[in-house]
């Protein structure tokens, strides 16, 4: 009986051995715990995208805020001016924890530290890399958000409790957009392509109604901005936070599985066609 388990198990770690390099080996987990690991001996710059958010919203929206007494908020009640902007830096805050970690971390590792080229001398495939990065990106994008929820939550911007969804919100934000990053990222030659990164990241957060409302814009750059992914985040967690819950919701959660399914999709067959041409 021993023996014949024991032929299972050498049959099983054979079978891990010899799977072909543009499959998926179901090992994503072990990235995201050596990206774990890196970051233990480097959490200060992990942490340092956490007061970027908080900086804009004790600056505006309390120092901005008090020229301001309220604004048109979800479902046109009006609500105070922190009140409006602090979920728009939520998703804001889960965006760029996600975008910076799929895209900047992801491209130095393909290029310079060919981390990627070991790894496809184990059995993990580029579906098990394209998961595993989005993977962790995604939890830094969380964490953010986590800190984030909670400085809302003490400063008293949190009014409904539909907050409680506003996290497992961002983690879908943050999901989607470390997947559309990374598949971004395989398209880059040099570090001069991250101009454009910054090109689409900070119109992004300017615009999509972060500090101003809809109704102030152009009908023409009313309709561009209801296309863009940071509009339907803001829209989603203003929602959560405020207690103004609606069906259309579901709308902007559908964007973003969409988005993430996408970009899933096309940072694997990239990575796939890159690593093993």
């Amino acid at each position: 009986m021993t023996q014949t388990v024991d032929r299972e198990k050498a049959d099983v770690g054979l079978a891990f051995r010899i799977v072909p390099p543009g499959l998926y080996a179901g090992r994503a987990s072990v990235l995201v715990e050596r990206s774990f690991l890196v970051y233990r001996r480097a959490w200060l710059s992990f942490v340092s995208g956490f007061f970027e958010p908080l900086f804009f919203l004790l600056s505006l929206g309390y120092g901005f805020g008090r020229l301001v007494s309220e604004v048109e908020g979800p479902g046109g009640h009006l609500v105070s001016y922190p009140v409006f902007v602090a979920p728009a830096l939520l998703a804001a805050s889960a965006m760029n924890g996600a975008v910076f970690d799929s895209t900047y971390n992801v491209f130095f590792k393909f290029k310079y530290g060919k981390l990627y080229d070991a790894m496809l001398a184990t059995p993990m495939g580029p579906l098990d890399i394209a998961v595993g990065e989005i993977s962790w990106a995604l939890l830094r994008g969380g964490m953010y958000s986590a800190a984030f929820l909670s400085v809302m939550l003490g400063m008293g911007l949190i009014s409904s409790a539909w907050a409680l969804l506003a996290l497992p919100a961002c983690l879908v934000v943050a999901f989607a957009f470390a997947a559309v990053g990374m598949a971004a990222t395989t398209f880059m030659r040099s570090w001069q392509d991250f101009d454009l990164v910054q090109l689409a990241v900070l119109p992004l957060f300017l615009f999509s109604t972060t500090f101003f409302p809809l109704s102030v814009y152009p009908p023409l750059l009313q309709t561009i901005v209801t296309w863009t992914p940071l509009y339907h985040a803001i829209e989603l967690l203003r929602g959560l936070t405020t207690g103004v819950v609606g069906w259309g919701m579901l709308g902007n959660l559908a964007y973003f599985v969409v988005m993430a399914a996408g970009g899933l999709v096309v940072a694997a067959r990239r990575l796939g066609k890159l690593l093993l041409k």
